[in-house]
């Protein structure tokens, strides 16, 4: 069984930065892709960035330019790397892997003040 372990989440001041790690309990190569998610008090999980296996990057509008998602393979560790945080973001941040399967983190709060 795979297991994601999200951390990094905090709380910070509108317009500062914080870097969200997702460690896994094995290899991250073999994934097809990864993913990070958020999922605001009452709102539905979103998407919100996706990196492939080959390196290949997509990002929701409303990160794109502020947000940068990358894997080190050799860690068997993503990252969502967050600048210029606005209070909009404030959410649990949750990072997923998928290889025919899907698996999740536990999530790691963010929360954004303005």
């Amino acid at each position: 069984q795979v297991q994601l372990v999200d951390t990094g989440g905090g709380l910070v001041q509108a317009g500062g930065s914080l870097r969200l790690s997702c460690a896994a309990s094995r290899s991250i190569f073999s994934f097809n892709a990864m993913y990070w998610y958020r999922q605001a008090p009452g709102k539905q999980r979103e998407l919100v960035a996706t990196i492939s296996q080959g390196g290949s990057t997509n990002y929701a509008d409303s990160v794109k330019g502020r947000f940068t998602i990358s894997r080190d393979n050799a860690k068997n560790t993503m990252y969502l790397q967050m600048n210029s945080l606005k209070p909009e973001d404030t959410a649990v941040y949750y990072c997923k892997a998928i290889d025919g399967l899907a698996y999740w983190g536990q999530g790691t709060q963010v929360t954004v003040s303005s």
